[in-house]
């Protein structure tokens, strides 16, 4: 497991100076190395809001890279989850998440949890995922809401594909969605 550190900087404290924020924490931004490109990390409290695949050099700027973030169980587990499972050791990440902070709608919600019903190493397609949510002509619906995931391998959206040929879109691109669907295809249980 990778080792850690601080979830928060000490500027990114809540403080009480506006009674209306005084609970609201800012998002502690960690950059993760991974074989897929670096990841941004984006946590409030103990829920992930959000995870960048890839982040552009601008937003990059955005995010405290890992090694200089200071020991914390939580970051622990997250980051050591979220490595297990890119390594190809671990199936289900099971992580605490929030989309409040992304904005979307319900329909959203709806198709967003539909895809962590999709089985490890299994694909469903766009028409099924739209189906299941009963809206089976939703499709092109579904497919943009997949192409704006907040949190992408959390949310399994790169686990659905077009009917016909391709492997359709995906919020970090043909490359990574081709990537995590070999991972999860190639996966070997360990030994008993």
């Amino acid at each position: 497991m990778i080792r850690s550190r601080a979830v928060l900087p000490p500027d990114e404290v809540p403080t009480a100076t506006d009674p209306a924020t005084a609970n609201e924490v800012k998002p502690a931004r960690i950059l993760l190395p991974s074989p897929i490109g670096n990841l941004g990390i984006e946590l409030r409290g103990s829920a992930l809001t959000r995870i960048a695949l890839s982040p552009a050099p601008r937003e990059r700027r955005q995010y405290v890279p890992l090694a200089k973030m200071e020991e914390s169980e939580l970051l622990d587990e997250v980051i050591g989850r979220l490595s297990e499972y890119l390594a190809g050791v671990r199936t289900q990440l099971e992580l605490e998440y929030d989309l409040g902070p992304s904005g979307v709608d319900a329909f959203a919600r709806r198709v967003l949890r539909e895809t962590t019903r999709i089985p490890f190493g299994r694909t469903r397609t766009y028409k099924e995922v739209a189906t299941a949510v009963g809206r089976p002509t939703a499709y092109r619906q579904v497919v943009a809401i997949l192409l704006a995931n907040p949190l992408p391998i959390v949310l399994p959206c790169h686990r659905v594909i077009p009917g016909k040929a391709g492997i359709g879109g995906y919020v970090g691109g043909e490359a990574k969605k081709r990537w995590l669907l070999r991972l999860e295809r190639n996966y070997q249980p360990p030994a008993a």
